[in-house]
């Protein structure tokens, strides 16, 4: 239901991001724009990583982790990584590897993020695929739904709540994602952050 209008509404933010594309990376927002490292950035369940070990190509792997949190590498099992950032957990891979090898010099490296829970955005409802996804520096409404697919033909896209916080403190905002997508009223486009959660109702037959 209106794709063509979602595509020319995706058109028209893409344009208009061209001036801030400098500034705006598609990665988490603690990544390190001017080296591409990952900073300060802490690893999550579902990351994928690649480790790199000097000198030892034959124990350095590539490898997600696993939904416990943790990874195994050769000669190292079950080591705990979500949590960590990638210099904490190149440093504790040293230290356990210096058992079998001499002054190992380990590097990790996220290739494809998911973050921790706090970093996510959720998208529940009638999304095409519901889930929830890595927050993005820059991350729109509109850039969430297209991640997920669109709203499916039962959507109640103008009951749409955004939920900001958790508890009592939590705040639920009105999104007319059905004139966001349909119109272009690009003053539906709110800003996300991160542990936001878009609640996309399903309409009353």
């Amino acid at each position: 239901m209106g794709w063509a209008r979602l595509i020319v509404v995706a058109l028209a933010v893409a344009l208009a991001s061209v001036l801030t594309a400098c500034e705006t990376t598609g990665t988490p927002a603690n990544r390190t724009a001017d080296t591409g490292e990952m900073g300060d950035y802490v690893i999550g369940a579902g990351d994928s990583l690649q480790i790199h070990v000097r000198n030892n190509e034959d124990i350095s792997v590539s490898l997600p982790v696993r939904p416990d949190g943790k990874i195994s590498v050769p000669m190292v099992r079950d080591v705990e990584a979500a949590g960590r950032t990638t210099s904490e957990l190149a440093d504790h891979l040293e230290q356990e590897l210096s058992r079998f090898i001499r002054d190992p010099m380990v590097t990790v490296m996220v290739t494809d993020f998911v973050g921790t829970y706090a970093d996510q955005v959720r998208i529940i409802g009638q999304a095409v695929q519901p889930q929830a996804i890595a927050y993005r520096e820059g991350m729109t409404v509109l850039d969430a739904i297209i991640q997920v697919g669109g709203l499916t033909e039962f959507a109640a896209g103008n009951r749409a709540k955004l939920v900001r916080g958790t508890g009592s403190g939590a705040r639920r905002l009105d999104i007319r994602l059905g004139d966001l997508i349909n119109d272009g009223d690009m003053s539906q486009n709110r800003a996300l952050r991160p542990g936001d959660t878009l609640v996309i109702p399903e309409a009353y037959f």
